[in-house]
């Protein structure tokens, strides 16, 4: 199995401009927890529910005039669409993160992949319970 075999295809994003509200919305819609930021085909960055939390409600921001940009996790992880769960997940641990964006060898959005669906997805279970202690430690 490839990550394109598990990944979420309906990806939603944004531009840099879109308002944090606007995201918050994009993500009470979609039933999803992280918004791709991006502009001109290029992904420049992440929203996650846990940025909005800590870089705008705990920071007392207003959600309708600060942007994805300014809340926004800058530069973006992301895997190959033919990588093996095992290997998305060791990089994951790596860099403590539960998705990333899959990408062809053109480097165009081809979905998103979660810790979750890659660890049901994995051949090598320990890879996903060490996987799963790595990110953890990182919350």
């Amino acid at each position: 199995m490839k990550a394109k075999d598990c990944c979420t295809r309906d990806v939603v994003y944004v531009p840099p401009t879109a308002t944090v509200a606007e995201v918050a919305k994009l993500m009470k819609d979609n039933e999803c927890g992280s918004i791709l930021v991006g502009e001109n085909d290029k992904l420049t960055g992440m929203i996650t529910d846990r940025d909005i939390t800590l870089r705008c409600v705990a920071d007392s921001q207003d959600p309708a005039s600060m942007t994805a940009e300014q809340c926004m996790t800058p530069g973006v992880l992301y895997c190959y669409d033919n990588n093996e769960p095992e290997e998305i997940l060791k990089n994951m641990a790596k860099n403590k993160v539960g998705r990333m964006p899959v990408v062809d060898s053109d480097k165009k959005l081809v979905g998103i992949v979660t810790f979750g669906k890659l660890a049901a997805s994995c051949a090598d279970k320990d890879v996903a319970v060490e996987a799963a202690e790595e990110i953890r430690g990182a919350a």
